[in-house]
């Protein structure tokens, strides 16, 4: 075997075998355990308005990018993994938040035209 078929092998060999710590998922656990202690305290101390959904929105963000992250091994992926399957749901949000605008618009145009108002 020639130097570059051993190199090979051994790189092959390492990307097949490759186990990561047991700390990283217990960190992540402990992380997820917090930030669902932080969206049951949402609830528990009765938040109310906008601020109530900020929050769960954030914690419900937070714990599904580590899952995603580290659970899904996104961290250790390809960089054009990770754009394909990360990329379309940003343009969806992207694209929600450019119809609800265009809906406002929509909406009060036709307020407008049906009240009579000249």
């Amino acid at each position: 075997m020639t130097d570059g078929q051993t190199q090979a092998t051994h790189g092959d060999a390492h990307v097949e075998g490759q186990q990561h710590p047991l700390g990283v998922y217990f960190k992540i656990w402990i992380w997820l355990f917090v930030l669902s202690a932080g969206s049951y305290a949402v609830d528990y101390f009765h938040v109310e308005g906008y601020l109530r959904w900020t929050l769960i929105l954030i914690f419900m963000m937070a714990k599904a990018g580590l899952i995603v992250a580290v659970f899904m091994h996104m961290v250790w992926e390809r960089l054009a993994l990770i754009y394909a399957i990360l990329a379309p749901p940003v343009f969806v949000l992207v694209f929600v938040a450019l119809m609800t605008s265009e809906a406002g618009y929509t909406f009060l145009t036709r307020t407008i035209f049906f009240s009579g108002a000249s």
